[in-house]
């Protein structure tokens, strides 16, 4: 659990130092707007609820695809297939640079210690 805690920390440190990044905001806005949108459609189009439909979206863009739900209409296959190549391009360049900025927190923090410990000369 608390291996669990320390990379959800570095990870919203990552996410926070990412928030001054503009590309990082354009990502994140358009990650937000990915899976808004799948949501309605799937609600709307296949019917499920907007709560399950939200955990489809996100199942099926994170590629886990337990194959509880599928498309059921030839629209929602054809829209699926769409939603895949864009959204998971997406998401893989939202999460890049969320490792990005983890690591360079990471580095930060290593050069900091480096210096700290580095003997002064007189």
């Amino acid at each position: 659990m608390v291996s669990f805690l320390m990379v959800l920390s570095r990870m919203l440190r990552g996410i926070g130092r990412g928030m001054k990044d503009p590309e990082f905001q354009v990502l994140l806005t358009l990650m937000v707007f990915t899976l808004f949108s799948g949501t309605i459609f799937y609600s709307t189009v296949e019917g499920l609820r907007v709560f399950d439909a939200f955990y489809f979206s996100v199942i099926t863009l994170s590629t886990v695809g337990y194959g509880d739900f599928s498309p059921q209409t030839d629209f929602g296959k054809l829209f699926t297939v769409v939603y895949i190549f864009t959204g998971i391009g997406l998401l893989m360049a939202f999460a890049g640079r969320i490792f990005q900025y983890i690591e360079l927190n990471r580095m930060e923090l290593r050069e900091k210690i480096r210096k700290k410990h580095q003997p002064k000369n007189k």
